[in-house]
């Protein structure tokens, strides 16, 4: 018999949003005489009731957060088993495979999924996860049940070392949680073959989410040079290779990233193209400048330049400086993609700072068209933090003349 969920009442008039189809709960919404905050933990299972003890759905607890109950049962009282992560797991599953010929995609993201908390890369037949709280690490014997019933696959790594963690006061994980993975991966985006260092790589060794972006490539890079900044592995240069470009030069301040973007590039048969430059972004486009070098396509794709709302000014100006630098060195008619990755960039002051930069660079530029993140990243409607990436490509005019 199942043991009965303890109950997180909220407050009258506080279920407005959760009734709508949200599933964050905040803790001014608790009636905290009814419901003390301080007699739960980290990842308790509740049924959160309105006023009226009517149920809205089931949770896990973050009681120390400001969103201190997460839904992963809208409507039902279900305890967070294995049997429940399967059944989401098997509705992420066929909405990746309905899109996806290969098995190379973010499997589960987040709240988008119904899992709050746990991010899911699957490399074939390795899964590489994040937990970024408490809540949802204490569910990790349960995860992993469902996705190895679900998939089998060789091995699972964890990789529970990212910021929103270590600013929760909670400790590193880097481990394999079943059977063996190895030092890197292979993976393909686009028809194009990757190698990706998952157990020391960035977040879980390969960036998904610009896929999309990147397939447009084959329409923009055939016979031009190419200029890949912030280039990690080449996820945008070694693509922009395959697609005709005449030359790619990539620049990354890791080392190892860059020995990276080579291998990828060896892997692909097109090391004759590509080169790299190490280095601070900032430093290397201004040393580039100096030099006289030129590209027709300039690719930007930095970190989050915007961590928190706070810094939205700073960060704004931030993207204008790095745009302006890399339309310094783009030929007239050439063509600029500009990417952020910031969620507390709305879309329209990233189109403010490209003008910003095309101004200061004493040029116009035009909007070609703009991306966002692939369809193993959905969104949710209510929750904007889950549209957080954004591509705008534009072109560089020619100035006018009779």
């Amino acid at each position: 018999m199942t043991t009965p969920m303890a109950d997180l009442f909220l407050r009258p008039g506080a279920d407005r949003r959760v009734r709508g189809g949200h599933v964050w709960v905040y803790s001014n919404e608790i009636d905290t005489q009814r419901s003390p905050l301080s007699a739960f933990v980290a990842g308790d299972a509740v049924a959160v009731r309105k006023a009226d003890g009517g149920l809205l759905g089931s949770a896990y607890m973050e009681p120390q957060a400001l969103i201190c109950a997460r839904l992963y049962a809208p409507g039902h009282e279900q305890p967070l088993d294995t049997l429940w992560l399967q059944a989401l797991l098997v509705r992420a599953l066929a909405g990746r495979e309905a899109l996806f010929k290969e098995p190379y995609y973010r499997l589960v993201y987040g709240d988008s999924d119904g899992i709050p908390g746990l991010v899911v890369d699957r490399f074939g037949q390795y899964l590489v996860l994040q937990f970024h709280n408490a809540g949802i690490e204490r569910y990790e014997a349960e995860i992993v049940q469902a996705l190895v019933v679900l998939l089998q696959p060789l091995g699972i790594l964890l990789r529970a070392d990212n910021r929103s963690r270590r600013e929760q006061g909670l400790e590193d994980r880097v481990e394999v949680v079943f059977g063996e993975v190895p030092d890197e991966v292979t993976l393909q985006e686009n028809g194009v073959p990757f190698l990706a260092p998952v157990v020391e790589g960035q977040k879980t060794g390969w960036f998904y989410d610009h896929r999309m972006a990147r397939a447009r490539l084959a329409d923009y890079a055939p016979g031009k040079r190419v200029l890949d900044v912030y280039s990690y592995l080449g996820g945008w240069g070694i693509q922009a290779a395959m697609s005709g470009a005449s030359s790619v030069c990539c620049i990354d301040s890791s080392a190892r990233a860059l020995d990276g973007v080579l291998a990828n590039a060896r892997l692909n048969d097109v090391e004759d193209k590509v080169s790299v430059l190490q280095g601070a972004a900032t430093e290397m486009l201004q040393t580039l400048h100096k030099q006289g070098r030129r590209f027709d396509l300039v690719i930007l794709d930095p970190p989050a330049f915007i961590q928190r709302r706070k810094d939205i000014k700073k960060g704004i100006k931030a993207y204008q400086r790095i745009n302006e630098l890399g339309l310094n060195l783009l030929e007239p008619d050439g063509v600029l993609i500009s990417g952020s990755c910031s969620m507390h960039l709305a879309r329209s002051d990233l189109m403010l700072a490209l003008q910003g930069a095309a101004r200061r660079s004493g040029c116009e530029v035009r909007v070609l068209e703009q991306g966002g993140q692939g369809p193993d990243h959905p969104v949710h409607p209510l929750i904007p933090e889950t549209d957080y990436l954004k591509s705008v490509f534009v072109r560089k005019l020619s100035p006018a003349g009779i």
